[in-house]
């Protein structure tokens, strides 16, 4: 095992009967026992990602007495969360996804740490964060991220395990674990923007992040208790439609697996594809807001789909999706001010992008989309 997997403690507290009830069926395996459950409750466990692959990975690692899990995430439950991100409900829509998720994890065992970060993993925090914890677990949906943590942890030394979903397929590998490759080894660079997924726009079938998230925490654990053989090297991949797996094999490059956060390239941590492309003509909610109440309101133009519109939507506003925007581009006036939202300001940077690029100068973005009005 590594160093930063050294957890037993120097002086192990003693299960309480009501523990080693909980824990009976580890306790009853040879390969793990009394020893490795102590392991387990003296591992510090990150998960980047509260959404659909962190749900799963929580749920077995809270239940399988990891002693302490470190949540970092900084969205809000949506609706269209709950098919296939199983910590949350109804009634927790609109809250913090770290909060609502330690509530249920904590009826889950209580006996669990939660540490709670309320951030977007970047580079000014990726290496402190990282630093307080011995494995690292991505549930992100994001390229950028991933490279983030992979050369955070090629930084500080520390095993990643890493899975990713799109459709109806997804794929788990560790990275960086005992001398093995990292996720540059087998990604030596982001995808353009172009062979990127878009984030906004790509369905998922809802089983799969908890059948993808459920092999990352099991990774996880084989990782804590140095048990079987973990998928360093190997990139395991499910194709739900078939329901055929494959595993496909890569070595450690020693060009790539020595990058880390001081000699990557920055642009490496920056999202092409679902980041707001750069816009010189946006306003704040607050601004928004004063100009509705005035004698010359704005039109407002909503770029999310159909569906988010009914849920919510500013009054008076006028819906055209984002994907529909360059073929319907004539139905947006050029004479009258025009102010596009989202949820979150990414697709309305885009569209104001592409209408600034038509020859529209009257049209601004609201900052911070529907979640800061």
């Amino acid at each position: 095992m590594t160093d930063v997997i050294s957890l037993a403690t120097a002086t192990p507290v003693a299960f309480t009967p009501a523990e080693r009830q909980r824990y009976r069926r580890h306790l009853q395996l040879a390969e793990i026992g009394e020893a490795g459950q102590q392991r387990l409750r003296a591992a510090r466990v990150l998960v980047v990602g509260a959404g659909g692959l962190g749900c799963p990975i929580l749920q077995y690692l809270a239940a399988a007495g990891v002693g302490t899990l470190g949540l970092a995430d900084a969205d809000q439950v949506e609706l269209t969360n709950l098919p296939r991100q199983i910590l949350y409900g109804p009634d927790d829509v609109g809250q913090p996804k770290i909060e609502a998720a330690a509530r249920t994890l904590r009826r889950l065992n209580d006996l669990v740490t939660y540490e709670l970060h309320n951030i977007r993993v970047n580079p000014d925090n990726v290496r402190a964060l990282v630093a307080g914890y011995d494995v690292v677990v991505d549930g992100s949906d994001n390229f950028p991220t991933r490279y983030l943590l992979n050369d955070a942890c090629v930084s500080l030394g520390r095993p990643l395990v890493s899975g990713a979903i799109y459709k109806f397929e997804g794929q788990v590998s560790v990275f960086n674990y005992e001398g093995g490759p990292t996720y540059r080894c087998l990604f030596p660079e982001p995808p353009s923007a172009d062979e990127a997924p878009d984030c906004n726009t790509t369905g998922v079938l809802n089983v799969l992040p908890g059948l993808i998230g459920t092999v990352q925490a099991t990774e996880a654990l084989k990782v804590v208790l140095g048990l079987g053989d973990a998928l360093s090297g190997r990139l395991w991949v499910l194709d739900t439609l078939s329901f055929q797996s494959r595993t496909l094999r890569f070595q450690r490059d020693p060009v790539q697996s020595v990058i880390n956060l001081d000699t990557a390239n920055p642009s490496d941590y920056f999202d092409a594809s679902c980041a707001p492309a750069p816009v010189y003509n946006s306003l704040t909610a607050s601004v928004l807001q004063q100009q509705l109440a005035s004698a010359t309101p704005p039109l407002l133009l909503d770029v999310r789909g159909p569906l988010e519109f009914q849920r919510r939507h500013l009054p008076g506003a006028q819906l055209l999706p984002l994907p529909e925007l360059a073929a319907r581009a004539a139905e947006v006036p050029c004479t009258r001010p025009v102010v596009v939202y989202c949820q979150s300001g990414v697709r309305s940077a885009q569209a104001v992008a592409l209408l600034q690029s038509l020859g529209y100068a009257n049209v601004q973005s609201l900052s911070g989309g529907l979640e800061e009005f």
